[in-house]
Parts: C-alpha cells; structure tokens; sequence
C-alpha cells in the first residue's frame, strides 16, 4: 500500500480477505485504479516503474525477538529478509522515515491503562517492533522496489567482446513486480516470524510449541 498512517488505523485481517480481487492488491479502490492508470501510462511509454509494498503482521505475542543479540533483533531478520527479494533496495519497520522527521514527542506511542482494555496504545509508529522485539500491537514493514532492469526500450550497454557501444536486448518484460513482491514479502515475513516463535517455544512438535506459547501467554497477559 505504501501510505503513511501516524496514527493507529483500524484495519483487521478481515479488511485484507478480499485484497487480490485488485490487480495491484490494493485496499484502497480509488487509489488501485490510479496505480493502475499509472502503470498502463508508463507501460505504453515502454517504461518500468518500482514501488513499495507493505505487510502486516496481527495477533503476535510480545517478546519474539531478541534485545540482546545483534543477529537475534527481529527488525534485522525482517530488513535482511525483504531485501533478500529480488529488486528490493529498502526495507522500514513502522513509521521509519516518517518519524525520522520529527521531534520525540511525535515519534514514540505512549502507553495507557485503562479497567475496560488493560494495557494499550493510540499510535503504532515503531510498527510493533521495540528493542528487538515484538511489543503486541501488529506488525508493519514495508519494502521499497527499484523499477525493473528488463525494458521494453532498451537501455545503453556496452558490447563484452568488441568494449564498443551498444544497446541491451529488447525484453517481453512486465511493466512492474510490486503487487507480486508484496505476496513473496508475506511469505518471507511469516517465515522469519516462524523462526522467532520456533526459538522462543521450542520443541520437536508442535503440540509442545503450542502449549508453551498457550503457557506464555497466560503468565505474562500483556494486555492485563
């Protein structure tokens, strides 16, 4: 989607059950046709354009991760993960630029308590990942693709045997790959997330994973 959201919207994993019925797997209609209208504008140009994707992440428990180790931080795992995809030159967790931009007091999520919700936030700018760790609330990264190399209108080169001025090859080439990289940046996304629940529940069968992430949930009732 790549949109900024400071505050923390509402949107549940309900709200993306329909997200491929939009040819650029966009939640928002208006803004998938003018992504589409884009795309055909550069298409007929013979240009490729980039983009950027996001994945969320709902129902994690606090403290997959590690505030520890350098090589344990879940932000690592999913920055080293993204931009493992082919094409992605960028990856931010939360509101990474956003806040980068602004003074503390508009960059952090308060923490508040209330009888009714327990333990809760307004805002989720730090995208559910602090010190290393998951803190509860969901999971927000983003991946930011280049535009693709293959071309249409091919690009200056130079020949490898002559040294002599050349062009690259005239591709059948697609005019993007971001509505694809977001489904791969799922699939590597719930796999680093699978890596984290698997060492912090362990176990040779789920069974055992399972019921040690049941008794991890009831000692630390976060949200109590």
């Amino acid at each position: 989607m790549g949109r900024s959201a400071p505050e923390r919207d509402d949107l549940t994993p309900e709200d993306f059950a329909g997200v491929d019925e939009s040819p650029v797997r966009c939640l928002d209609p208006e803004a998938g046709e003018a992504m589409v209208e884009e795309i055909n504008r550069l298409r007929k140009a013979n240009e490729s354009l980039g983009g950027i994707f996001e994945v969320r992440a709902f129902g994690l428990v606090p403290g997959i991760g590690s505030h520890t180790s350098w090589d344990e931080r879940l932000d690592g795992r999913l920055a080293q993960a993204l931009v493992s995809i082919q094409a992605v030159k960028g990856v931010s967790v939360g509101e990474a630029w956003e806040v980068a931009a602004k003074p503390g007091s508009e960059s952090h999520d308060e923490i508040f308590w209330s009888e009714e919700e327990g333990w809760r936030r307004e805002t989720n700018r730090a995208g559910g990942v602090e010190g290393g760790m998951t803190n509860g609330e969901p999971l927000i990264v983003r991946g930011a693709l280049k535009p693709i190399s293959t071309l249409t209108k091919p690009l200056r080169s130079v020949d490898t045997e002559t040294k002599e001025p050349a062009q690259a090859l005239r591709e059948r080439t697609d005019s993007t790959v971001v509505p694809a990289a977001g489904v791969v940046g799922e699939a590597m996304t719930a796999l680093t997330l699978a890596q984290g629940y698997r060492e912090k529940f362990g176990g040779d069968h789920i069974d055992d994973a399972i019921a040690a992430y049941t008794a991890y949930r009831e000692r630390i009732d976060w949200r109590r």
